[in-house]
C-alpha cells in the first residue's frame, strides 16, 4: 500500500455507522399464556409448563430493560427471545379475535422517529422489532472492533455481516407482516431494512478492503474490492433517496452515505489506474481518473454534516487522483499520443464481493427448543407439511404453463420475422447485437479512416531505420577510409589486418537488414494498395450511426385501394396486445410467490377442531383464481397469435417483405466483409509497426558494435603511428651517422600527431610499443570483433518478409518465425514480434533517432519512478 491510500485508510478507520435499537413499552406475557394454557387444555398443563412461562416473562422483561453493556450478552438474549416467540407463534393465536389472546398489546417505537410508534396485538410486530434489535447489536458489535489489526477487521467484518442476514431475514420473513397492522412504523418496512442490509455490507465489504489493502494486493484486487464497496453504498443510497424514506432519516446518514459511495467508486478509479497504467493503456487511465476526479468535485458540494475525518480522506485521495491525472496526460501527449475515449464510453470498473448476508435460519432455528413442546400435537406439523407440499405442487404446475407460453410466443413471432419488420417500416431496426459489436469496436478504434494514420507511422519508421543503417554503414566506411589511407602512406610498414577482413561480418549483416528493409517496403506498398483498393468497400463502416447503411422497408409504388395503413395499424395493434399479456403472465407468476410467501395457515391448524382435509381444501381455494387467470392468458395469446399470423400475411404480401429481407441480408454481408477487411489491414499495419520497432533495435546493436569497433581501431591506429615513426627516426638517426643529414622520415605523421584527433603521447602507453600488438591474436578478442558473429535470424530459414502473391497477408504469422534463435551477437531477428508491443522497444542512443513516437522509452516501472511512491 502506498503512502498516500495509508494516510486515506487511516482518515476512514471507524468512521462507520451503527442502528440504534428499538425501544418498547413493558408487556406481560405470563399471565394471558398461562391462562390460555389453562382453558384450552388443563390446568395440570399449566403448572407442567410454569417454567417455561418464568423463561419467557424473564426474557421479555430483559428486553424492555436498559440494554447490557455487553453487545454479545445483549445479542444472545435478543436470538433466545426470538425463538421463544417461534414457538408462542405456533402454539397461541395472539390477536383481536374473542376466541383468542386479545389481552396482549405490543408496543415499539421507531428507532430512527422516537416520536412515532407501532402497536399492535399480534406477535408479528414483536417479532419484526426483535429481528431489527438483533439487526442492530450485530452493528454496534462490528463498531466495537480495533479494525487497525487484522483480526479486528475480519472480526468487525464478520459482525457487519451477520447485521445484514438479520436485517435480511426481517425483510424476507416478517417485515410485511407486521406492516399489515393498523399501527405500522417506517423502520419495519421493507424499504428500510433492505437499506440497511446494503449498508451493513458495505461496511463488511470496507472491512475486507481495508484487509487487503493491509496484506500489500496487487492493484486490480484491490480495485475490484473497492468497487464492490462503492456499489454497496450506492444501493443504500438509492434507497435512502426514495420517497419512503427520503425524510426519515438524518441528513447527516445520508451525506455519509454519499461520500462513502463516491470516495470508494474513485478509490477503485484509484486503483484500477494503477494497473492500467503497468499495461501502458495510458487513454483509459486518462479517462478514468478524470471520471474520479468529477465524481469527488461532485459530492463535495453536498457534504454539509459528513464527518470531518471524511472529508480529510476525500481530500487526500483527489490530490493523489490529479497528480497521476497529470503524469498521465504527459506522458500521452509526449509519447503514447493516444485518443483518450469518454468516461461514458468506457466498460463498468470490475467489481468483487467478498461478503454476502449471513444465512440466519440456522442462527435463528427454533425448531430443536424444547419449549412448550407437550402444547403441539405432531399430527399438526405432518398436516402443516403436507399443506406446504400442496401448495407448491399448484406453484410448480402454474409456473410452467407461464414459462411455456412465453418461450411458445417467441418462436411464433420470430418465425414471422416481427416486430423487426415494423422497426425496419419506421426506421428504427438495428443490426444483430454480434455484427454491431464488431462494427462498434472497429469505430472506437478509429475506423477506415484512421488506418491512413497508422500507415504514416509505418512510412516514418521504416525512414528512421533506412537513416539509421545509412549511418552504421557509414561508421565502417569512414574507418576502411582512414585505414587504406595509412596503408597507402605507411607501405610495407602498417602491418595491422585491413578493415574488410574484421568487417565482413558486421557488412553481411548490414546487407541483411538492407534486404529487410526493401522486403518490409514492398509488404508496407501492398498493406497501402490493399487500403486504396477496399476504401469504398470498407466506408460503409463511416455511417453513423451503422443503421442508416441498412435498406429501409418501402412502402408500394402503386396501391390499388390504399389500406397499407390499416394493415399496419392493426398488425401494430395485436402486438401491443400480446405485449400486454406477456407482462400480465408476469405479474401472475408473482403474485403466485407472494401468495405462498404470506401464506401461514399454522394458526388455524392449531385452533382446528374439524378435519384437516376440509381446512385444506378452504385454503388451497385461495388460488383458485390465479389458476383461471393463468387459462385464460394463455387462451386468449393462443387466439391472438393466430390472429397476428393472418394479419402478418397481409403485411408480407403488400410490403414485399422478401425482396427487403434479401436486401438487408446483402448489406448485413456488405458490413461484414468491411469489417474483416479493416480488422484485416490493421492487423497488417501492427504487423509492419512491430517489424520495424524490432529491426530499429537490431540495427542500434549493430550501430553500437561499429562504433565500438571503430574507437578500438582508432587507437591501434594512433600506437602504430607512434611506433612506425620511431623506427622511422632510428634509421634517419643511422643514416646521419654514417652518411650524413637526411630529411626525416615520417614528418607527416608527426603533424598529424598534432592535431587534437591524435594527443596521444608514447610515454602516456602502459607497455613499450614493442610489447603491444596491432592486432591482437583470435584467442585474445577486442571487443568482440575476433570472432565472426552468428548469423542474424535462422539461416536455414527463407526470408521472413517474402510474401508470395498468394498469401494475402502482407506480414509472416508470428508463428513461422518463433523458431528463430532469440540472442544474437550483432543484432535480433527481423521478424517483428520478437521485443513484443511497439511501445516496448528499448531507449536508443541520445541524437541518434528522431523524437517519439518512434523511439519509446522501456516500459513503465512502479519501482523505477515516483509515480506510485505517494
Amino acid at each position: 500500500m502506498d503512502a498516500a491510500s495509508s494516510s486515506a485508510l487511516a482518515a476512514v478507520t471507524n468512521i462507520m455507522l451503527a442502528v440504534y435499537e428499538k425501544k418498547t413499552n413493558s408487556v406481560d406475557l405470563y399471565r394471558p399464556l398461562r391462562q390460555y394454557i389453562s382453558f384450552t387444555y388443563s390446568e395440570r398443563e399449566a403448572i407442567n409448563l410454569e417454567d417455561d412461562l418464568s423463561i419467557v416473562k424473564t426474557l421479555r422483561s430483559d428486553i424492555e430493560r436498559v440494554p447490557d453493556p455487553s453487545p454479545t450478552a445483549r445479542r444472545d438474549l435478543l436470538i433466545s427471545y426470538f425463538k421463544s416467540l417461534c414457538l408462542i407463534e405456533t402454539r397461541f393465536p395472539i390477536s383481536p379475535d374473542k376466541e383468542h389472546i386479545n389481552t396482549i398489546q405490543f408496543t415499539w417505537f421507531d428507532a430512527f422517529k422516537q416520536k412515532q410508534k407501532a402497536v399492535q396485538q399480534n406477535i408479528h410486530l414483536e417479532k419484526a422489532a426483535i429481528l431489527f434489535n438483533l439487526g442492530a447489536v450485530y452493528s454496534q458489535i462490528g463498531l466495537s472492533y480495533d479494525r487497525a489489526t487484522a483480526d479486528g477487521r475480519k472480526q468487525a467484518s464478520h459482525a457487519f455481516i451477520a447485521a445484514a442476514g438479520a436485517f435480511a431475514f426481517l425483510r424476507d420473513n416478517a417485515s410485511t407482516k407486521a406492516s399489515m397492522g393498523n399501527s405500522t412504523t417506517v423502520d419495519l418496512s421493507v424499504e428500510c431494512v433492505g437499506m440497511l442490509e446494503r449498508l451493513m455490507l458495505a461496511q463488511a465489504q470496507e472491512c475486507v478492503f481495508e484487509n487487503t489493502i493491509a496484506k500489500g494486493s496487487t492493484p486490480g484486487v484491490c480495485a475490484k474490492i473497492a468497487r464492490q464497496v462503492g456499489l454497496y453504498y450506492e444501493e443504500a443510497l438509492a434507497a435512502l433517496n426514495a420517497a419512503t424514506l427520503k425524510d426519515h432519516f438524518e441528513k447527516a446518514w445520508i451525506a455519509h452515505v454519499q461520500l462513502k459511495a463516491a470516495l470508494f467508486y474513485a478509490e477503485a478509479c484509484y486503483r484500477y489506474c494503477l494497473e492500467l497504467h503497468e499495461k501502458e493503456e495510458i487513454a483509459e487511465e486518462i479517462a478514468r481518473l478524470r471520471s474520479a476526479v468529477n465524481a469527488l468535485a461532485e459530492v463535495k458540494k453536498s457534504s454539509k454534516g459528513a464527518a470531518a475525518q471524511l472529508l480529510d480522506a476525500i481530500n487526500k485521495l483527489e490530490v493523489n487522483l490529479n497528480r497521476n491525472l497529470e503524469r498521465a496526460v504527459k506522458e500521452n501527449d509526449r509519447v503514447y499520443l493516444m485518443r483518450v475515449p469518454s468516461p461514458s464510453s468506457l466498460p463498468s470498473l470490475p467489481a468483487f464481493s467478498m461478503v454476502k448476508s449471513l444465512q440466519m435460519n440456522e442462527v435463528l432455528d427454533a425448531s430443536k427448543e424444547k419449549m412448550f413442546a407437550t402444547l403441539v400435537p405432531d399430527s399438526s406439523a405432518k398436516a402443516l407439511s403436507r399443506y406446504t407440499e400442496m401448495v407448491d405442487d399448484v406453484i410448480r404446475t402454474q409456473a410452467e404453463k407461464l414459462q411455456q407460453g412465453s418461450e411458445l410466443t417467441r418462436v411464433r413471432l420470430k418465425e414471422m420475422d416481427l416486430p423487426d419488420s415494423i422497426l425496419a417500416l419506421e426506421g428504427n431496426f438495428n443490426l444483430p447485437e454480434d455484427l454491431k459489436n464488431e462494427v462498434e469496436k472497429v469505430q472506437a478504434s478509429g475506423g477506415p479512416a484512421g488506418l491512413d494514420t497508422e500507415l504514416q507511422q509505418l512510412r516514418d519508421l521504416r525512414r528512421v531505420n533506412q537513416e539509421l543503417l545509412v549511418q552504421t554503414e557509414e561508421l565502417l566506411q569512414k574507418e576502411a577510409a582512414e585505414d587504406a589511407q595509412f596503408r597507402t602512406q605507411f607501405g610495407t610498414r602498417w602491418t595491422r589486418p585491413q578493415s574488410s577482413t574484421l568487417t565482413k561480418t558486421l557488412q553481411e549483416r548490414l546487407n541483411k537488414f538492407a534486404a529487410n528493409l526493401k522486403q518490409a517496403g514492398e509488404s508496407d506498398v501492398r498493406v497501402e494498395r490493399s487500403l486504396r483498393e477496399h476504401s469504398s468497400l470498407m466506408s460503409i463502416l463511416d455511417c453513423h450511426p451503422i443503421e442508416a447503411a441498412l435498406p429501409s422497408l418501402s412502402r408500394p409504388i402503386l396501391s390499388l385501394d390504399a389500406n397499407e395503413d390499416a394493415i399496419v395499424g392493426a398488425l401494430k395493434q395485436s402486438l401491443r396486445q400480446l405485449e400486454t399479456l406477456g407482462a400480465q403472465r408476469a405479474g401472475l407468476e408473482d403474485m403466485l410467490k407472494e401468495m405462498k410467501r404470506k401464506d401461514d395457515i399454522l394458526p388455524k391448524l392449531m385452533t382446528s377442531t374439524g378435519s384437516y382435509e376440509d381446512l385444506f381444501r378452504k385454503e388451497i381455494a385461495k388460488y383458485d383464481h390465479i389458476c383461471e387467470e393463468i387459462a385464460q392468458n394463455i387462451k386468449a395469446q393462443e387466439q391472438l397469435l393466430m390472429q397476428i399470423q393472418v394479419q402478418n400475411e397481409e403485411f408480407v404480401a403488400v410490403f414485399n417483405l422478401e425482396d427487403y429481407k434479401a436486401s438487408r441480408e446483402k448489406c448485413y454481408k456488405q458490413i461484414q466483409a468491411a469489417v474483416a477487411k479493416c480488422k484485416e489491414i490493421k492487423d497488417n499495419i501492427n504487423e509492419g509497426l512491430k517489424f520495424y520497432v524490432t529491426l530499429q533495435d537490431a540495427i542500434a546493436n549493430v550501430k553500437q558494435q561499429c562504433s565500438d569497433f571503430a574507437m578500438t581501431r582508432n587507437i591501434q591506429c594512433r600506437e602504430m603511428m607512434e611506433d612506425v615513426q620511431r623506427q622511422m627516426a632510428g634509421f634517419s638517426f643511422q643514416d646521419r651517422k654514417n652518411t650524413g643529414p637526411y630529411p626525416p622520415v615520417g614528418q607527416p605523421h608527426q603533424t598529424r600527431r598534432s592535431s587534437p584527433q591524435q594527443q596521444t603521447e608514447p610515454q602516456s602507453l602502459p607497455l613499450p610499443s614493442s610489447q603491444i600488438p596491432y592486432y591482437r591474436p583470435p584467442e585474445q578478442p577486442i571487443s568482440g570483433y575476433s570472432h565472426p558473429p552468428p548469423p542474424y535470424g535462422a539461416p536455414q530459414q527463407p526470408s521472413p518478409y517474402h510474401v508470395p502473391p498468394s498469401i494475402a497477408a502482407p506480414y509472416p504469422p508470428p508463428q513461422a518465425q518463433q523458431q528463430a534463435p532469440v540472442s544474437h551477437e550483432y543484432g535480433q531477428p527481423a521478424y517483428p514480434g520478437w521485443h513484443g508491443p511497439y511501445h516496448n522497444a528499448p531507449a536508443q542512443q541520445p541524437g541518434s533517432l528522431p523524437r517519439p513516437p518512434y523511439t519509446i522509452p522501456n516500459p513503465y516501472h512502479p519501482h523505477q519512478s515516483g509515480y506510485y511512491k505517494q
